[in-house]
């Protein structure tokens, strides 16, 4: 399934995406796709369902986060061995974990707002794993039973704030109001049976800056959700973002930073498309 939540921001509503592409209302079925939705059972639920028999929803919609109640943003550093060599830092030998707010969650779609004193705006595309049961020092082997589906994540991030202001902090810089884009839709674990053989890819302005692939990941997908949880007890709703391949635009020589009306594509296989307008900065 793809899940999904629509309508203008605080008032989304829950649906999903049918085979056809159009977008079915779910509110009869439940209030709202929250944690407890993301459960095996309440999941197996959600599949019985026809999903020609749900209402269609007319006309184009925003699409905000694909769930609610998310209490952790856990994100993974230099998870790429050549993402790593462009930012010239050492191959991590074990899982680099840092931050993201949960305020700085937003839609797939939504602008990108950088902060006033702005200067190093950079983006990331990343695969999103989203937990569906408590975790808490699972083995790799059956870590994956744990994470109830996949999302596009952009790890949006303030290179000034992350390195020159931060004391070390990556959140610092990582964790401002919509640097979180994630969706457009949650896909259940079900429709991808290899998170390790996905394409990712993101373009600025139409010109292709990252192309990669989850096979590339130093630490796998299962690999990480042991980590984690080890350190931490993930909890239903809680995601994780997976690092992300080279072609940042610090990466680039010279470097290249987002600027006020640069439009951001990313998209992973069987993930969806996001697309974020970059605005002037808040006030």
């Amino acid at each position: 399934m793809k899940l999904l939540r629509y309508g203008p921001a605080g008032e989304e509503r829950p649906g999903l995406l049918d085979a056809h592409g159009v977008v079915r209302d779910l509110s009869d079925v439940v209030g709202d796709i929250t944690p407890a939705t993301l459960a095996p059972d309440a999941l197996a639920a959600l599949r019985s369902l026809d999903p020609a028999s749900l209402p269609a929803v007319p006309g184009a919609q925003r699409l905000g986060v694909p769930w609610s109640g998310c209490g952790k943003f856990v994100a993974i550093g230099l998870n790429y061995s050549d993402h790593a060599a462009e930012a010239g830092l050492p191959t991590p030998t074990e899982p680099v974990m840092f931050p993201k707010w949960t305020s700085c969650l937003c839609g797939a779609n939504d602008d990108i707002v950088p902060p006033p004193d702005f200067s190093r705006l950079d983006w990331e595309v990343e695969l999103g794993m989203v937990i569906g049961r408590r975790a808490r020092s699972v083995s790799e082997a059956e870590a994956l039973d744990y994470v109830a589906g996949y999302c596009v994540a952009n790890d949006i991030s303030e290179r000034t704030y992350q390195f020159d202001r931060s004391g070390g902090q990556w959140g610092k810089g990582k964790g401002f109001d919509t640097f979180g884009p994630v969706g457009p839709w949650l896909v259940t674990a079900d429709e991808i049976p290899d998170p390790q053989a996905l394409g990712l890819w993101l373009s600025v302005n139409g010109e292709r800056m990252q192309t990669g692939n989850s096979a590339k990941m130093i630490f796998s997908c299962a690999r990480l959700v042991a980590e984690c949880s080890r350190v931490m007890t993930l909890e239903p709703g809680d995601l994780i973002i997976t690092g992300t391949p080279p072609g940042v635009g610090m990466g680039h020589q010279p470097p290249r930073y987002l600027q006020p009306g640069d439009v951001v594509e990313a998209g992973i296989d069987g993930l969806g498309v996001q697309v974020q307008r970059v605005r002037a900065p808040a006030a």
